[in-house]
């Protein structure tokens, strides 16, 4: 049996695996179940009584209004006068456009406005589980002595560590292509059932594909950077120690000491706002505390957008450190 096959064989075999597979699919049974759930089709009756809600509120704001501009009138000339503007033609007057139908129907699944939402958190929970499964797959190894008595069989370093690596990612590649398959057919279900599909062209299939194809790019590089962490320390403590320490202190201690010092668009320097930026392609930052306001515009502060090409060159060059960095610890370092 080759040593790709033999390490996939025991990829799959391991209870950990098992025990977070099984955990990541009982989390989308009930993102699936939640989203259905709380979904309903619009149909003409629901759209007559939304209608007629919008209409009915119009009318109670419409009259409150007038009772307001009559009470402001009757109060000129008198101490009350001073609870109302000087021109009770000031006063706020309702208009119908501020009643849309839409915000009086139920919640709707738009399965072309909101499948995005639903590839990036099967893309996130997918990536933090093959972080962790990674991390175990090696870390586990060394720990208990397997990869020393691996190695008096092959006694190739790097072809150990290789294979290893590469059975992790192609279990995973497969995984994660066949959940996003089901997972997409899932929402499409809900989407028929419970909401829409209009609009679904080549084009916006084609932008969900590739959306989740960088789904797939995450799922692996966390599984690879776990890895890598793991066969650092040759331990997969190694690996969670890293990601708590870069959770407290590069993420929530970092984020209060730069929003202490009023720096410039804290958000660039958190993990998530780059995850978005890899999943949806943009991230836009904006910065209030440099508004520029003029009459027309409004407030114009300052903005800073994020790509998806900035996003993977960074966590491209975190994994050519991180698995080159195990790579050459392999091959330098005695293995005890």
């Amino acid at each position: 049996m080759s040593l790709y096959r033999a390490e996939t064989r025991r990829l799959v075999t391991r209870r950990f695996t098992k025990f977070f597979l099984v955990g990541v699919l009982v989390v989308l049974a009930t993102i699936a179940v939640g989203v259905f759930l709380s979904n309903h089709k619009s149909g003409p009756e629901l759209v007559a009584t939304a209608r007629a809600n919008a209409e009915r509120d119009f009318q109670q704001q419409s009259q409150a209004a007038a009772q307001e501009r009559a009470n402001c009138t009757a109060a000129a000339g008198t101490p009350k006068a001073a609870n109302y503007p000087p021109d009770c033609g000031q006063l706020v007057t309702p208009k119908r456009e501020e009643y849309p139908t839409e915000n009086y129907l139920p919640a709707t699944f738009d399965f072309r406005k909101n499948f995005g939402d639903m590839v990036s958190a099967l893309a996130g929970l997918l990536a933090l589980a093959a972080f962790v499964v990674g991390a175990s797959f090696v870390g586990a190894e060394w720990n208990s002595g397997g990869m020393m008595n691996l190695l008096l069989w092959r006694p190739q370093r790097l072809r150990v560590l290789g294979a290893k690596l590469f059975a992790l990612l192609g279990g995973l590649t497969v995984l994660t292509v066949v959940l996003s398959a089901a997972w997409t057919g899932i929402f499409l279900l809900v989407a028929k059932l419970h909401g829409s599909t209009a609009g679904m062209t080549s084009a916006a299939w084609q932008s969900i594909g590739l959306m989740e194809l960088r789904g797939l790019g995450l799922v692996l590089a966390g599984a690879a950077i776990g890895f890598g962490l793991a066969s650092l320390g040759r331990h997969t403590a190694m690996a969670l120690g890293v990601a708590m320490g870069v959770i407290v202190v590069l993420q929530i201690g970092l984020a209060t000491v730069l929003s202490l010092a009023k720096v410039k668009f804290v958000e660039a320097y958190l993990i998530p706002t780059w995850g978005v930026a890899w999943m949806d392609k943009t991230a836009k930052l904006e910065d209030f505390s440099t508004c520029n306001f003029n009459a027309v515009n409004g407030c114009q502060p300052a903005t800073l957008t994020l790509t998806w090409q900035m996003a993977g060159s960074g966590l491209a060059l975190i994994l050519v450190v991180v698995v080159g960095a195990s790579m050459w610890a392999m091959r330098s370092r005695d293995v005890t």
